[in-house]
Order: C-alpha cells, then sequence, then structure tokens
C-alpha cells in the first residue's frame, strides 16, 4: 500500500500534553509498536530539526518519524491570493519530499509531519472567525460567493489525512459554514476523500507539472499522471476541483513541457471538470540554504532549481532570503505560458499567476 511506503511509523516524538487528548491517544493507537519519546517542544528535536548530520537520512526520517504537539498559535492570517485566510495549521512537514519545498526553510531540514493533537481548539477558533466575517458580499478572485481559507500552507493535506482525522473533521466543519468553504493544494491521491461528506465547501488543488520534471524534484509524491486522472473522480463526487501549475521551472524546453502537459489535461479532464477549472500559476522560488542542503540528499535536482544565470535575490515577506527569477525575464515567462493555457486549455481561468 501506498500508505505504507510513505509512513512506516516507528517513533512518536510526543509533547505530553498532546498524548492526554483524544486525537493524540487515537494517532499513537495506529501505530502500536512505535516508541513514543516523550518531547517539550515540537520543534527543536535535535534528532530531527536543524542538524545537518540528517541529510543522508533524510527520507528515512520522513518514513519512521512522525512528531505529535499541541498547536499553541490559532491565528487565522490573511491571505488574498489563493485564498481569503490563512487557517492555523493542524498539521505542518510532510512525508513527501520535494525538492524545492519552502516548508523547510523554516522548520530545518528532514521536516517530518508534525500533527497537532488539539483539533477542537484549532476548529472553534475557525468556526469564530468565519461567524465574525459573515456574509461575503463583494466577489473576488479568491471566490465569488464564499469566503476561502487555505488549510494546507504547511503540510499536504491528503497525506495529513492517513495520519488522522484532522482533515475531515475540517472537512465536516466547513460544511455546516454557510459563507465558507476551505481549500488545500496536494501532490497525493488519497481515494479515500472521494467518499467523505463535504457539502460542496472543500475546494482540491492538484498541483502538477511537466511529468519527466516531476520525476527528479517531486520526490515521493503521486505521479502527475495520476493526480491529473484523479481529478475527474473528485469532481464527480461534488468537489471543487482547481489546479496549481507549480512550481514553473525554466529549462532550455520548459514551454513545449507545458505545452505536452497543457495537451494532456485537455485530453483527460471531462466536461464536468472542465467547466469548474481554475488555476494558480506559481514560478519556482529557491533558497540558498535548501540549495546547499539539497546537494547532500538529491544534487540532480539541484541543476534545474539552482540557475544563477536565470535568477536573482529577493527577500520574501517573512524575511528569508530567497531566489526567483529576475524580474525583467519572469513577465516575459509568465506572458509566455499565460498565452499557451489561453492556447491549449481556453476554459481553463488562471485566478492569479506570479
Amino acid at each position: 500500500m501506498e500508505f505504507n511506503r510513505l509512513l512506516q511509523i516507528r517513533r512518536i516524538f510526543a509533547q505530553p500534553e498532546a498524548l492526554e487528548l483524544p486525537r493524540g491517544r487515537e494517532i499513537v493507537g495506529r501505530w502500536p509498536d512505535a516508541d513514543v519519546v516523550p518531547v517539550e517542544n515540537h520543534w527543536n528535536i535535535p534528532e530531527l530539526h536543524g542538524d545537518e548530520t540528517n541529510v543522508p537520512r533524510w527520507s528515512r526520517i520522513k518514513t519512521e518519524a512522525l512528531v505529535l504537539g499541541v498547536k499553541k498559535s490559532l491565528t487565522v492570517k490573511p491571505n488574498g491570493r489563493s485564498a481569503d485566510f490563512i487557517a492555523p495549521s493542524t498539521a505542518n512537514g510532510c512525508a513527501m519530499a520535494c525538492a524545492y519545498c519552502y516548508v523547510p526553510r523554516h522548520k530545518g531540514y528532514s521536516n517530518p509531519v508534525t500533527v497537532f493533537a488539539n483539533i477542537d481548539q484549532i476548529a472553534a477558533a475557525l468556526e469564530r472567525h468565519a461567524t465574525r466575517q459573515g456574509i461575503k458580499l463583494e466577489p473576488n478572485q479568491c471566490d465569488p460567493e464564499l469566503w476561502v481559507y487555505d488549510i494546507g500552507e504547511n503540510s499536504d493535506c491528503s497525506v495529513d489525512a492517513l495520519i488522522s482525522d484532522n482533515v475531515e473533521d475540517l472537512v465536516g466543519l466547513f460544511r455546516e459554514l454557510p459563507a465558507a468553504k476551505l481549500s488545500f493544494a496536494t501532490k497525493y491521491v488519497n481515494r479515500d476523500m472521494l467518499a467523505w461528506n463535504h457539502g460542496g465547501h472543500t475546494r482540491i488543488r492538484f498541483s502538477l507539472m511537466p511529468a519527466h520534471l516531476a520525476k527528479s524534484v517531486d520526490v515521493r509524491t503521486s505521479p502527475v499522471a495520476e493526480r491529473l486522472a484523479a481529478i475527474n473522480d473528485f469532481v464527480d463526487a461534488g468537489y471543487e476541483v482547481h489546479v496549481n501549475f507549480s512550481p514553473v521551472i525554466i529549462t532550455e524546453t520548459w514551454l513545449d513541457d507545458w505545452r505536452a502537459l497543457l495537451r494532456q489535461v485537455d485530453d483527460t479532464l471531462s466536461p464536468a471538470a472542465k467547466a469548474q477549472l481554475a488555476a494558480e500559476v506559481i514560478f519556482l522560488t529557491h533558497n540558498e540554504g535548501l540549495h546547499r542542503v539539497n546537494l547532500g540528499w538529491h544534487p540532480q535536482a539541484e541543476a534545474v532549481l539552482w540557475r544563477p544565470d536565470l535568477q536573482e535575490a529577493k527577500t520574501s515577506s517573512n524575511g528569508f532570503s530567497n531566489v526567483r527569477y529576475r524580474a525583467g525575464s519572469k513577465g516575459r515567462y509568465v506572458r509566455q505560458l499565460m498565452a499557451l493555457i489561453e492556447d491549449v486549455t481556453p476554459y481553463c481561468r488562471v485566478r492569479y499567476a506570479f
């Protein structure tokens, strides 16, 4: 099973207060043979975080380690791009290992999944926030009618749902909120979610990129063809399904590669899927610290991710020193891809591109 390939949990690093909560006990019960290691803090665990000697064990740590914590900050942050708001995380980290992922820049190196056991507090904070918002009076590019909450900023919710019921609990919460929906991006096809009762208030965004590139940089994820084929099934199950063309990585053949992918989208999607389709387009942002780490475990990915001949330094909104494609060139890249989308998949509305 895919579940066994991604998650073979042998050690659960747990805050004592997380073990006292029902969700914490449920998670520990899913892996009864795992060693439970008490920790004071779910962030600073020397065996997992911030230690470059872990680099050769990157994927093994993701497979065998799970962190169980309590989410302290329940702040709902404004966004306005992918969603109206960013929800407090029910998890961070990932069992997958995309070479460009920004979360390890925050958390440190191998970045296994941390699940937060205080789901009741997180859900209550979201319900209070959505209730205060009331009805959405003016449409925006996030959604014309409902307030959109991204619940997966720091993890992949389709994988999180293999570990606990946190994601399904939030899907159930938003089903009952008349003026809000939740949203998350994913690179993993979790077909158990097809049976969930979501009430049409869940937007799933399948991330897509040319398949040959994904084989190099989307490590441990569902193949692009599988993600693409799943869109029809999730639409048939009543979900709103968008796509993230992300990250767009510039290579010598990138336009030809994206044309081939867009043709695959056009050939695969049903009329119903096409009728509701929209996309987010996100060009690659990379980071020098992550580049150095990647050289220790996956250097071939850096041949396409780290391109000083094409990139320039950029300080992000959270203060990280990143690199992105040079501003003058990036504008041209965006226009070229937008024209390609309009040519091959004219029904695919692009919500934003950056």
